[in-house]
């Protein structure tokens, strides 16, 4: 009987069926929630350490396109920023154990407008780039103004006392060079930083605002993804 239902699937769909139970079993896999891959290169510097505390801004989703997911489900935990409104209410389900605020940063207080797309990751403050997208499939579907709060006063009224911040992840499409700005760096030093970088080469890379900033504030580039660069800390003295 099982034989005779399993014939009557059309092959198509047996074929997949049948790579999804190969996934499944497979040993030798590794679920990345990244958009890059982000979090893989994360995993292999962590060694699937079972605790730790990260903050994501511009976090977008629990799970999809996100770089710290996959240490929640290790047993970590942190702070979670997005300033797309309702973005949290999937938070606060999936991911009760973070910190989950739906807020607006940039350096210094001000009002912005953030631009919503039809596809939310696009969700951005700046305006230029907002309207180059806004083409062919993404469009702009709608309007915010909000006010701003800056990293050091966000980091300040809630991270736990005494945590240290393993990794930063930074990816608000356009605003990465205002949010760092926006931070205080004597106070707030995470071991590891993650923000999106558009430099089309290495060389391009090396004069990009972001990496200049992050190596007057004692960090160095040690990789990248497509669109993501990866710092390091560089030890004290």
């Amino acid at each position: 009987m099982k034989s005779l239902l399993w014939r009557m699937v059309p092959s198509l769909l047996q074929t997949r069926l049948r790579q999804l139970k190969a996934d499944l079993l497979d040993i030798y896999s590794t679920k990345s929630y990244s958009q890059e891959g982000e979090d893989m290169i994360l995993r292999r510097i962590f060694e699937n350490r079972g605790d730790g505390f990260y903050v994501d801004i511009g976090a977008h989703h629990p799970k999809r396109f996100s770089n710290t997911y996959y240490f929640y489900r290790l047993g970590w935990s942190g702070i979670n920023i997005d300033a797309t409104p309702g973005s949290m209410a999937c938070f606060h389900k999936v991911r009760p154990r973070d910190i989950n605020l739906e807020i607006a940063i940039a350096s210094g207080h001000r009002e912005l407008t953030l631009f919503l797309f039809n596809e939310p990751a696009l969700n951005s403050f700046d305006e230029a780039l907002a309207r180059r997208r806004n083409a062919g499939q993404y469009r702009i579907i709608g309007e915010q103004k909000m006010g701003t709060r800056t990293l050091a006063e966000t980091l300040a009224a809630h991270l736990p006392a005494g945590q240290a911040i393993d990794f930063l992840s930074l990816d608000v499409e356009g605003l990465d060079m205002d949010v760092l700005q926006s931070n205080d760096w004597q106070r707030f030093r995470p071991e590891y930083i993650l923000t999106e970088c558009l430099a089309a080469n290495f060389q391009e890379l090396t004069q990009s605002s972001v990496v200049q900033l992050l190596d007057e504030n004692g960090y160095d580039c040690f990789a990248r993804t497509v669109h993501t660069v990866m710092f390091k800390a560089r030890p004290h003295g």
